[in-house]
């Protein structure tokens, strides 16, 4: 399969060369097969390559070329997390060069370059790129094993989190379109700005998640990338995935195309505390995730916000879940009534307060003309004056007594 490659066009290719058996938890990470990526357009030189690899044991080489010239493309293999690269230089030595170093700035692979020269200025000029191991064609029978041996010595692994010492806000839906986008990005935006704190916002409502649009950020790597790369996420690599929403609010997007994924707990622990060892806040739309019960998302650190709305089905899932999460040892539970009415379907307050079991602890007001314009033009609630960014407002000050936050006005600007 090739992509966005045409004749004529000079743009580095890559074929990608990957072992099949599936990673499991309890297999260190220097004795899991490597994933390497082999970039080059020439395919006799880089055939050769492949060949090379394919004496290694335990190796397979699925049909794979694509063009990391084009931004998208370069993109996907600088992210894709590798454990190695080889890099052709004889095509265009500049541009590859260029392309080692980014890869060696923005990611954790190891680089190796390879060439039909053995130019020492080349040598030298790669090693300052980045590159680990400079292989010279054609190969040695026991070059590429040789190079391959140095490089699982070289293996990183991800190291232990330490003790996070962020806080933890879970914004979860008691029945889909309950609003729980909406509010997990306005409130992390609220909580931004009025802290002038490193606040995260993760959005886990996965596969369908929409706090990038809501937000009106483009973002080129999802949650998908950073679960798929667990083992070896740190708050470097994380830094690299995340798109920032002006001075102090970072997002993690859900995936722009449609992307089934179903992550390990211990993928999203992993996430979650890398996230919370980085940010100060750290903010989740979890959507319906009830399936994430047993990670950290609901331990006892955590706030989760239950968004309902007045309805027989929402009401019903919410007072479940409310037996469910006030069990001794869970999370610290705030039952938010999203697009409330008085009286709403004939359902007095105190009848609400019946069916869910207990009083709301929040009721955020309807208003559909002001949640539709935040919609079209990615500008959040939180930004403007309105019912629903006043709840918000109050929401954000008591999760966080001690912020200092004023009213706000016409005309202010979350640009500082």
């Amino acid at each position: 399969m090739r992509i966005g490659l045409e004749e004529g066009e000079s743009e580095v290719g890559f074929r990608e060369y990957m072992a099949t058996p599936p990673r499991t938890p309890d297999v260190p990470a220097s004795a899991r097969p490597l994933s390497i990526a082999v970039v080059g357009p020439d395919d006799h030189r880089r055939g050769a390559v492949v060949d090379a690899l394919a004496d290694c044991p335990n190796r397979q080489i699925p049909d794979m070329v694509a063009s990391p010239g084009n931004v998208s493309d370069r993109a996907k293999l600088l992210m894709r997390s590798f454990d190695v690269v080889i890099v052709d230089l004889d095509s265009d030595p500049e541009a590859s060069l260029d392309l080692v170093k980014e890869i060696c700035d923005r990611s954790t692979a190891i680089v190796m370059v390879y060439s039909a020269q053995a130019d020492p200025d080349l040598v030298v000029r790669s090693m300052r790129a980045g590159a680990r191991e400079f292989l010279r064609l054609p190969f040695s029978h026991s070059a590429m094993s040789e190079a391959l041996d140095r490089t699982l010595a070289r293996r990183p692994t991800a190291q232990p989190v330490q003790t996070a010492d962020g806080e933890l806000f879970v914004f979860l839906g008691a029945k889909g379109g309950a609003g729980v986008t909406t509010l997990a990005c306005n409130f992390a935006v609220e909580l931004a700005q009025d802290s002038s704190k490193k606040t995260l916002l993760i959005d886990l409502n996965l596969p369908l998640g929409d706090a990038a649009i809501n937000l009106g950020v483009k973002a080129p790597y999802s949650t998908v990338d950073a679960l798929q790369n667990s083992e070896r996420l740190d708050a470097s690599f994380l830094s690299n995935l995340i798109v920032r929403f002006g001075d102090f609010l970072s997002v993690l997007a859900a995936p722009t195309e449609l992307t089934p994924y179903q992550a390990s707990n211990e993928a999203v622990d992993r996430l979650i505390n890398v996230a919370l060892q980085e940010f100060d806040y750290v903010v989740v739309d979890a959507g319906l995730r009830l399936d994430l019960q047993k990670t950290v998302l609901f331990n006892r650190e955590a706030t989760i916000y239950l968004v309902t709305q007045i309805g027989i089905p929402e009401l019903r899932n919410a007072n479940r879940l409310i037996s469910r999460f006030s069990a001794e040892g869970g999370p610290k539970l705030q039952v938010v009534v999203n697009r409330y009415e008085s009286g709403s379907l004939g359902i007095s307050d105190s009848q609400l307060a019946k069916a869910l079991t207990k009083e709301p602890n929040w009721k955020v007001p309807n208003n559909y003309a002001a949640v539709r314009k935040m919609q079209n033009t990615a500008t959040p609630l939180a930004l403007e004056d309105s019912t629903i960014s006043k709840t918000i407002r109050q929401m954000v000050k008591r999760a966080c007594p001690d912020l200092n936050i004023a009213e706000k006005k016409k005309g202010f600007s979350f640009f500082r």
